[in-house]
C-alpha cells in the first residue's frame, strides 16, 4: 500500500505540472519551450536513473531503496515551491527524478515479491490504475485549488503530505524474505544485471514500441491535451478537464489489457490493438473538428489506448529470470521516459515562433504519427512470449 500510495504521490505530481505550468510560466517568466523543456529534463533525468534503480531494487531490495526515494522527492517538490528562475526549476527536476525513478517499479516490484511472479502484469497493471485514477482526479482538484491558492502554497502542501509519507515508509516498509547477497560489489552487479538484461534483442523491441506508446501518452497527459483542446476552441476549464481524461482512460485500460492478454494467451494482439487505438484517435484530434464533448472523449481513448503499454512490461519480464525483473521493467521504463522527454518537448519546438492555432498542430505532432506507425510494425514482428504454461 505505502508503495502504490508512492507512486500516486509522484503521479499527482508529474501530471499537475501540465495544470501549473501556466501559472509557473507568468511566475517565473517562462518562454513556452522553457516549459516544454523543464517537462523533458525531469523525464531525461528520470530514465537515466530508471535503469540503475531497478538493479538497485533487485539487489537491495524495497527498504534500502523506497524510503530514501520518498525522502528526495520531498526535497524536489520543497525546491520546487521555492524556485524564482528556470536554472532552480531545472535543479528542482533533476532532484525529483533521482528520488522518482524507483517509484513505479518499486511498485510492481513489491508486488511482484509479496503476491508472486505469475500475477506480476496484473499487479503492475493495479498500480497502474490506482496512480492513474489518482492523477485523473488529481489533475481536476489542483484545478480547482488553484483558484483558492498560489502554485507556490499548492506546492508547500505536498512537500508536508511527502513528509508524512517518508515518516511512514520508514516505519511499515519491509521486504518479504531476505535478499540473497550480489556477488560481487554493489556497482559491478547491477551493472552485470543492465548487460545480461540489453543482451536480449526481445527486450530492445518491447522498449521501443512500449516508449512510443508510453511516450505519446505522457506528452499528451503532461502538458499538451488542454493545449491541443483549447486550439479546438475549447474552453480552458474544459481543456483541463480533457488533459485528466487521457489519465482516466489510462487507468480504465491498466485494468483491462494484462487481463485480457491472459485470457487469449496472447501479448502481441493486445499491444496492436492499443497502439492502432492511439494512432486513429490522434488522427481524430489533430484533423476533426471538435467541440467539448467530441474531444474529451477522444483524450479519454487516447488514453486507454497508451495503457497498452503495459503489455511492454510483462512481455519483458517474460524473457529473463526471476531475479532480473525489476531490471528489465527498469530497462524498459527507462526507455519509456527518454522516448517521453523527446515527445513531450517536440510539439514546442515546432510550434515556437507561430500563433498557436489549430492549423498549426498537424505539423507539430506528425512525428507522433510516424512513430506510433513504427511500433505498431515492432509490435508486429515481435514474437509473442505469452507463457505455454
Amino acid at each position: 500500500m505505502l508503495a502504490t500510495g508512492f507512486v500516486v504521490y509522484l503521479f499527482n505530481i508529474q501530471t499537475g505540472y501540465s495544470i501549473v505550468n501556466v501559472n509557473v510560466q507568468k511566475d517565473v517568466g517562462l518562454t513556452l519551450t522553457q516549459v516544454g523543456l523543464i517537462a523533458s529534463i525531469y523525464t531525461w533525468a528520470f530514465a537515466i536513473c530508471q535503469f540503475f534503480g531497478g538493479a538497485l531494487l533487485d539487489r537491495l531490495g524495497a527498504r534500502l531503496v523506497i524510503v530514501p526515494a520518498v525522502a528526495l522527492v520531498t526535497i524536489g517538490v520543497f525546491v520546487f515551491s521555492i524556485a524564482d528562475s528556470f536554472a532552480m526549476l531545472v535543479v528542482s527536476q533533476l532532484i525529483l527524478a533521482v528520488g522518482s525513478c524507483v517509484g513505479f517499479v518499486g511498485a510492481g516490484y513489491v508486488g511482484g515479491q509479496w503476491f508472486g511472479m505469475a500475477r506480476y502484469g496484473v499487479m503492475f497493471g493495479l498500480v497502474q490504475t490506482v496512480a492513474s485514477l489518482s492523477s485523473a482526479f488529481g489533475q481536476t482538484g489542483i484545478s480547482i485549488a488553484l483558484n483558492e491558492l498560489t502554485w507556490r502554497e499548492l506546492a508547500v502542501r505536498t512537500v508536508y503530505l511527502g513528509i508524512v509519507l517518508t515518516v511512514l515508509a520508514a516505519i511499515f516498509v519491509r521486504n518479504p524474505r531476505p535478499l540473497r547477497s550480489a556477488d560481487g560489489n554493489l556497482i559491478q552487479s547491477v551493472g552485470r544485471s543492465l548487460l545480461d538484461v540489453a543482451k536480449i534483442p526481445h527486450m530492445w523491441i518491447a522498449a521501443l514500441w512500449g516508449a512510443v506508446s508510453f511516450g505519446s501518452q505522457l506528452a499528451m497527459g503532461v502538458v499538451w491535451a488542454p493545449k491541443l483542446l483549447v486550439a479546438h476552441g475549447i474552453g480552458t476549464q474544459m481543456a483541463d478537464l480533457g488533459s485528466a481524461m487521457v489519465w482516466l482512460g489510462l487507468a480504465a485500460g491498466c485494468v483491462f489489457w494484462n487481463p485480457w492478454a491472459e485470457h487469449i494467451r496472447s501479448r502481441k494482439i493486445p499491444a496492436l490493438t492499443g497502439l492502432a487505438i492511439q494512432f486513429v484517435v490522434l488522427l481524430a484530434l489533430l484533423f476533426l473538428p471538435l467541440s467539448p464533448v467530441p474531444g474529451i472523449a477522444l483524450m479519454f481513448l487516447f488514453g486507454l489506448g497508451s495503457s497498452a503499454h503495459m503489455i511492454a512490461f510483462s512481455t519483458a519480464g517474460d524473457v529473463v529470470a526471476a531475479n532480473e525483473v525489476g531490471t528489465s521493467a527498469a530497462f524498459v521504463n527507462g526507455a519509456m521516459f527518454i522516448m517521453g522527454g523527446i515527445l513531450v518537448s517536440l510539439p514546442g519546438y515546432w510550434l515556437a515562433g507561430t500563433d498557436g492555432t489549430l492549423g498549426n498542430y498537424p505539423s507539430a505532432f506528425t512525428p507522433f504519427l510516424v512513430l506510433l506507425a513504427v511500433a505498431i510494425v515492432l509490435a508486429t514482428i515481435q514474437r509473442e512470449t505469452f507463457p505455454s504454461r
